[in-house]
């Protein structure tokens, strides 16, 4: 059989998790492709685009091999900020400590993918792949066999589903577009029932802020628009048309590993799900894929073991963060619980909250 392309990698998608994983197999010597569905990587914009400072990280993932990965050139830091300010639903404002930066994400993931292709990485955009079986992948282009397949292709991963593997039950839709005018180097996130199960939020950047909302279908009586449109009645906001996409936050799937591929990033539920965050995590996760399979690639190594260095190095957190998210779900169901309980958390507990820590300690 005559095939497309004949691969020891084949990465299926380019954002953060999957030019972090070509990167890193391609630094280990495998030859790797990437392929992208979209024709220009990044756009359009469906993220927040808010990162945490690296120190930031390392309190989140204590246990985390961070390396160089969060070497940021500076013209991707748009405006540094030094707090976090929550709304409850009665828009009583906490203003919490925490380091970060707003990014462009178009330029944020197209630099994590020129780093791949500078490592040996091919990328092609553009090319979509409908499903995969037997280290085969049917793609737009034909045919690719790999000695590796790494998913990288989002919530609603083709990857995933090719392989039978549980995907995230609970899909929160989200979307984001950008606000003009001035704004305090300060991301505001509002929740309660303008985000039902969810947030609402207003992220400064150079030039105007990037806002939106994401909420949970479970308690939701509307759409997006709809809620929308009621969050601009408290935050007027001179906004362009959202682009969205849904966020798993059901935690990480059981198992993302099997046979000869693996998922990594949203295809895996790696996804911090107290606030849907998840670029950080997708760049230490896409790494330990890269290197797992570029070591299966030349040594035989079992791609089991990216299963094992992920769960170790950001698992833990993780499963703090669902608990928490579990535990907030017994308040979004009344405005009134939610407002209780960020007035007892008060500051601190949030803060605990948004790093991934237990709440109750």
């Amino acid at each position: 059989m005559e095939f497309a392309e004949d691969v020891d990698v084949l990465v299926v998608g380019a954002g953060p998790a999957g030019s972090s994983a070509a990167e890193h197999a391609a630094l280990g010597g495998a030859s790797v492709l990437v392929i992208e569905k979209r024709s220009v990587i990044g756009v359009p914009v469906r993220c927040g685009e808010f990162m945490p400072q690296e120190d930031e990280i390392r309190r989140i993932f204590p246990q985390a091999e961070l390396g160089t990965i969060f070497d940021v050139p500076s013209r991707l830091r748009s405006v540094e900020t030094e707090a976090i300010r929550i709304y409850s639903p009665k828009f009583r404002s906490f203003d919490v400590g925490f380091h970060g930066y707003t990014t462009f994400r178009d330029q944020f993931d197209q630099f994590l993918a020129e780093k791949a292709a500078k490592a040996g990485a091919r990328i092609r955009t553009g090319v979509s792949c409908s499903s995969i079986g037997q280290g085969v992948a049917r793609t737009s282009i034909g045919d690719v066999r790999a000695k590796v397949i790494v998913g990288a292709d989002g919530p609603l991963s083709v990857v995933a589903k090719s392989l039978g593997l549980e995907r995230s039950w609970d899909l929160c839709p989200a979307a984001s577009t950008y606000a003009k005018g001035d704004f305090e180097p300060v991301p505001e996130m509002y929740f309660g029932s303008v985000a039902p199960g969810g947030y609402a939020w207003v992220i400064p950047k150079k030039e105007g802020a990037n806002v939106g909302l994401g909420y949970s279908k479970r308690y939701a009586r509307g759409d997006l628009d709809f809620y929308w449109r009621e969050f601009l009645k408290h935050r007027p906001l001179e906004a362009g048309k959202l682009n969205g996409k849904p966020v798993p936050m059901s935690g990480p799937i059981p198992s993302t590993v099997k046979g000869n591929a693996l998922v990594v990033g949203d295809a895996a539920g790696q996804v911090m799900a107290v606030n849907g965050g998840g670029i950080p995590i997708a760049m230490i996760c896409g790494r330990i894929a890269g290197e797992v399979a570029s070591a299966h690639v030349h040594g035989g190594a079992d791609l089991m073991e990216y299963e094992r260095r992920w769960r170790h190095q950001v698992g833990g957190p993780l499963k703090t963060a669902l608990g928490t998210k579990h535990l907030a779900m017994m308040m979004f169901g009344s405005n009134w619980r939610l407002e209780q309980a960020m007035r007892f958390l008060g500051p601190k507990g949030m803060g605990k909250a948004i790093r991934c820590q237990s709440v109750l300690l």
